[in-house]
C-alpha cells in the first residue's frame, strides 16, 4: 500500500495494525493535511450485512465531535479498497508512555480525566467504545489525550483470530453458547468476557483497568495466555497492594467502584469519575475515607442484603464561620451502606438520616421487626451500632461536637440524649419533637413541638 493513492489520499507510511485493518499515515492531497487511513480487512469487506452495519455505525461515530476523541472524516472506497479516513493524532500511545517509565500520579490522573471526558461525550450519545485500552489512547506533544477507534469494535463485529498469547490485540470469536466475545482480554469486563450484552459500564471497567495500569505499571488482570487472562477477569481481584501509597483514598475508592465484577454495583456513570478526578487534581477532594474490605467480602455483604442505600453526604459548616477561620469546606464523601436483610429506610417526609457536623458519622433509623429503631455508623467503619435502643421516627440531632445525639423516644414521648460511644439514654424533657431540631452552640437544643407548633428550646443537659 505504501506510495499508493486511494482517491485523494496518498499512503505514506504504516502506523500499525489492529483487529479491523491496517492503519497508515497518509496525506489528503486535496486539502493538504495529514490523515490516518485505516484499510479494512477483507473479512469485514466481504460480508455485505456486516459492511452495511459498519457503515451505519461509522456515520453515527462521525457525528462525535469532542477534543478528546479522534474524529472520523469519512468512509471511502477506491478501486475496490474500503478504508476509513481518520484524524491523524501525533505523539505516543498510552501503551508506549507506560512502557517508557513510571507515570507520575498527577500525570496519570490528568490523562484519565481527559479519557473520561471523551467517554462521557460518547456515552451521552449512546456510543460505547468496547475496546478501551492504552494502545487506543494517544497523547499529543501538547498533552492532549485522544481516544482512538471509538465504537468501531461494535461496528466491525469481526476481526482476526484471537491471539492466545497476547493481551493487547482486539479479537472476536464465537462462543460455544450464543454470544460474541469482543475486545482485548486484559481490559474486558466480566460480562463482555462471557459474551453477554454490554453497556457503558463495560467502558467504565476498562477505564479502571487503564488507570490501574498507569498507577502500578502492571496489568490489572495478567496471565500468560488469553484463557488465563479471562479467568483472572472473572475470578480474581486486582492486587490492590500494588497501588502506590501516594494514591489518594478517594481515587482508590473510585477505582474499586470501576472494577466491581458485578456491574450492578459498578460505577454507573463515567461523569462521576471525571468529577472525582477533577476535584482531586484541584485539591478539593476528600481523601480520608473508609478503606473498603476485599472484594469477596464486599460481595458477600451485598449479597446478604436485599437492598443497599447509597448515602451521599457532606459535613457543611456555616459559611461565614468557616471563612472567618479560613477552614476549607469539607467535600462530598461517597460510600455504600448495605441494609440488613429485609430492612428499609423509613419512608415519608420526616428525615431518616443526618450527618454529624464533622462529617465523621451518620445517624439514621429504619424498621426492625416493625418498629423504627435508631442507629449510627462512623463513616470509616463498616458496621452500624444501635443508639441506646431508642425507638424513634425522626432523625437524631447531633451535638456541635458530634459526641451526642438527641431524639424522641416514641415509646414514652420524651426527648433523650445518647452518647455516640455508647451508654444509656439520658432523659431531657417529656415532649415530642416534630420533624428534626437543631443543637445550637449556645448550649440549647431547639425544636418545634407537634402542637401548637411554636419553637421551643431546652438546655442541652435537660431542664424546662
Amino acid at each position: 500500500m505504501l506510495g499508493k493513492t486511494l482517491g485523494q489520499y496518498r499512503v505514506d507510511s504504516k502506523l500499525g495494525e489492529g483487529g479491523m485493518g491496517v492503519v497508515y499515515e497518509g496525506t489528503d492531497t486535496r486539502l493538504g493535511r495529514t490523515v490516518a487511513i485505516k484499510v479494512l480487512h477483507a473479512s469485514v469487506v466481504r460480508d455485505a450485512e456486516r459492511m452495511a452495519r459498519f457503515e451505519r455505525e461509522a456515520r453515527i461515530l462521525a457525528a462525535l465531535n469532542h477534543p478528546n476523541i479522534a474524529a472520523i472524516h469519512g468512509l471511502e472506497e477506491s478501486d475496490g479498497t474500503k478504508f476509513l479516513v481518520l484524524e491523524y493524532v501525533p505523539g505516543e500511545t498510552l501503551d508506549e508512555r507506560i512502557a517508557r517509565g513510571p507515570v507520575p500520579l498527577k500525570e496519570a490522573l490528568e490523562i484519565c480525566r481527559q479519557i473520561s471526558e471523551g467517554l462521557e461525550a460518547a456515552h451521552e450519545k449512546g456510543i460505547i467504545h468496547r475496546d478501551l485500552k492504552p494502545a487506543n489512547v494517544k497523547i499529543t506533544p501538547a498533552g492532549i489525550v485522544k481516544v482512538l477507534d471509538f465504537g468501531l469494535a461494535k461496528a466491525a463485529e469481526a476481526a482476526s483470530p484471537p491471539d492466545s498469547q497476547g493481551g493487547t490485540a482486539t479479537f472476536a470469536f464465537e462462543m460455544t453458547q450464543p454470544g460474541l466475545v469482543m475486545g482485548t482480554p486484559a481490559y474486558m469486563s466480566p460480562e463482555q468476557a462471557c459474551g453477554k450484552p454490554v453497556d457503558r459500564r463495560t467502558d467504565i471497567w476498562a477505564f479502571g483497568c487503564v488507570l490501574y495500569e498507569m498507577l502500578t505499571r502492571k496489568l490489572t488482570f495478567a496471565g500468560e495466555t488469553m484463557t488465563e487472562m479471562l479467568a483472572a477477569v472473572l475470578d480474581k481481584d486486582p492486587d490492590w497492594g500494588a497501588l502506590p501509597a501516594t494514591v489518594p483514598e478517594n481515587v482508590k475508592h473510585m477505582l474499586r467502584r470501576c472494577l466491581e465484577k458485578n456491574r450492578r454495583f459498578r460505577l454507573r456513570d463515567i461523569g462521576d469519575a471525571r468529577l472525582e478526578l477533577e476535584d482531586t487534581l484541584a485539591g478539593r477532594a476528600t481523601t480520608a475515607i473508609a478503606a473498603l474490605p476485599p472484594k469477596t467480602r464486599t460481595r458477600r455483604m451485598i449479597a446478604g442484603a436485599l437492598g443497599g442505600l447509597v448515602l451521599f453526604g457532606s459535613a457543611v459548616g456555616i459559611g461565614s464561620w468557616l471563612r472567618s477561620r479560613r477552614v476549607p469546606a469539607p467535600e462530598i464523601v461517597r460510600f455504600t451502606h448495605p441494609l440488613p436483610p429485609g430492612q428499609r429506610m423509613t419512608p415519608g417526609w420526616n428525615p431518616s438520616l443526618i450527618f454529624s457536623p464533622d462529617g465523621e458519622s451518620v445517624a439514621f433509623n429504619y424498621e426492625v421487626d416493625g418498629i423504627t429503631t435508631a442507629f449510627q455508623r462512623p463513616i470509616r467503619e463498616l458496621d452500624q451500632k444501635p443508639l441506646g435502643g431508642v425507638k424513634s421516627l425522626g432523625a437524631p440531632v447531633y451535638s456541635p461536637d458530634g459526641r451526642w445525639v438527641v431524639m424522641v423516644d416514641m415509646m414514652d414521648q420524651a426527648l433523650k440524649k445518647i452518647a455516640i460511644d455508647g451508654g444509656a439514654p439520658v432523659p431531657l424533657t417529656g415532649t415530642d419533637m416534630f420533624g428534626r431540631g437543631d443543637w445550637g452552640k449556645d448550649g440549647y437544643i431547639y425544636f418545634t413541638e407537634r402542637y401548637p407548633g411554636a419553637i421551643q428550646r431546652i438546655p442541652e443537659n435537660g431542664g424546662p
